[in-house]
């Protein structure tokens, strides 16, 4: 029996046989994510990252069944869920063993005392902040892709949310949460509220795509819903004005939880009018009603200092309705030639207007639209959104097309000093830039990789690892 024989018959002994799927259909689903470039290469019938063996789990018990084997047999492990990642993180490298926890879904346990919710790592972010919401609660935390992925796989890609200027993004919303090491140890990492009982180490695992340990549970905090939200849209003379509004509006302390600067080429898809021809900026304040109105006009009299112009909720109002829409970059994908890639990159306030300038000089030729907008904001800096849209004549062209965006946007912000990845984490298409990024702080990496997964099989080819 070849050696992939002998790993698929040793998991089906220490599983259901239902659970272990080794067929075409299974081992081609698995070798794509959302990921432009894998959205592409699968319309081409291109399956490169294939597992030997996709192992549904249900539990942590079996997950450490399947860790021992795979120890014991060498053989690589890739954590995946709903595969909502846009840069690679759940596609197999070296083949071996693709671990879907998606089944992990069981428990959801609120403590409306501690405003905590606690559930497995497969369950859908959609689906628990429609049941707390139905409760008077929410999570603060809203991807774009909210609907689409887990709480396992937000700690695991160090994600954030739409509002994260208000609730902070997933390190400052996870209070606890369960790992399972390589070697099949199970660890409780927690502060309640907060300890000093040596570093946080709460932190090892978020963002650390699954190649240190696989995450079985996660435990959130919880909001009751705002009493008031109060939005407003704004029209500025350049992008400069809106980045200095941002800027300013974080010296003062403020905490709008909407705070998106558009760009000209993107304001004109964020107002729905082809004919707008200066940014424009959303905003929202919320809480108790007299703060957030006192927020707002303090907001407001920020704005009105770098030229601002009131436009109205409406616009503001109708993006947030259609918040979680993605189609435009999904259509694209889905005919012949067209491309789309979404970037997002940060950096601090010195560098940011000089790299967003770099990066549409850059971009232009390679793409029909770029489109860029500011929405993630910190005292020190803040994140920044490219789209790229296009067309070509051939899904071949547009792979290239995918690839060389890609090559050359990571050049530039190198360039520049930039950080690579805000909140989409590095998969696959950064980890070949990883090292240069980190610098000496890899170092500290690669040292913790050797001592929690000493084999390396966890989530090879990730983070530069």
């Amino acid at each position: 029996m070849s050696d992939k024989g002998l790993l698929i018959a040793a998991l089906a002994q220490a599983l259901p046989a239902s659970q272990v799927r080794s067929d075409a259909e299974s081992l081609q689903a698995s070798s794509h994510d959302t990921w432009p470039l894998s959205t592409k290469l699968k319309r081409l019938g291109c399956h490169d990252y294939q597992a030997d063996v996709v192992v549904e789990v249900a539990d942590e018990q079996q997950i450490q069944r399947v860790l021992a084997i795979a120890t014991a047999m060498d053989t690589p492990v890739t954590p995946r869920a709903l595969a909502s990642s846009v840069t690679g993180q759940p596609l197999p490298t070296r083949g071996g063993i693709v671990l879907d926890l998606s089944k992990m879904t069981h428990g959801c346990e609120i403590n409306f005392t501690n405003l905590t919710v606690e559930v497995s790592t497969g369950y859908n972010g959609g689906k628990l902040e429609d049941e707390l919401h139905a409760q008077g609660w929410t999570l603060g935390h809203s991807p774009q892709s909210l609907y689409q992925s887990t709480v396992g796989g937000w700690l695991s890609t160090l994600a954030t949310g739409q509002f994260s200027s208000y609730y902070g993004g997933i390190e400052d919303l996870i209070t606890a949460y369960t790992v399972i090491l390589a070697t099949g140890e199970k660890i409780r990492l927690k502060a309640s509220p907060r300890a000093a009982m040596g570093p946080d180490l709460r932190q090892l695992f978020i963002g650390a795509e699954g190649t240190l340990g696989i995450v079985t549970s996660v435990q959130l905090k919880i909001f009751p819903l705002p009493e008031a939200r109060l939005y407003d849209t704004l029209e500025l003379p350049d992008v400069e004005a809106g980045l200095s509004i941002m800027r300013e509006q974080g010296m003062a302390g403020l905490r709008p939880f909407l705070l998106r600067l558009y760009d000209t080429a993107e304001a004109r898809h964020a107002m729905q009018d082809p004919q707008q021809n200066k940014p424009v900026m959303f905003i929202g304040c919320q809480g108790v009603h007299a703060i957030a109105k006192a927020e707002m006009q303090t907001l407001l009299d920020i704005a009105a200092k770098h030229g601002a112009t009131r436009k109205g909720p409406q616009a503001a109002l109708a993006w947030m309705e259609r918040r979680f829409d993605f189609s435009t970059v999904e259509n694209l994908l889905a005919t012949t030639g067209g491309f789309a890639e979404t970037i997002e990159v940060a950096h601090t306030w010195d560098g940011i207007g000089k790299l967003y300038h770099a990066l549409n000089q850059m971009l232009q030729p390679h793409a029909a639209e770029v489109l860029s907008h500011f929405s993630h904001v910190y005292t020190q800096g803040t994140s920044m959104y490219m789209i790229l849209l296009g067309k070509e004549e051939t899904d071949e062209l547009a792979v290239e097309r995918l690839r060389t965006i890609w090559r050359e946007t990571m050049r530039v912000c190198l360039e520049h000093g930039a950080e690579l990845s805000h909140h989409h984490g590095g998969g696959l298409v950064r980890s070949p830039y990883a090292r240069v990024s980190l610098g000496s702080a890899h170092l500290l990496l690669r040292r913790v990789k050797a001592a929690l997964d000493p084999n390396g099989i966890l989530n090879p080819g990730k983070l530069g690892l």
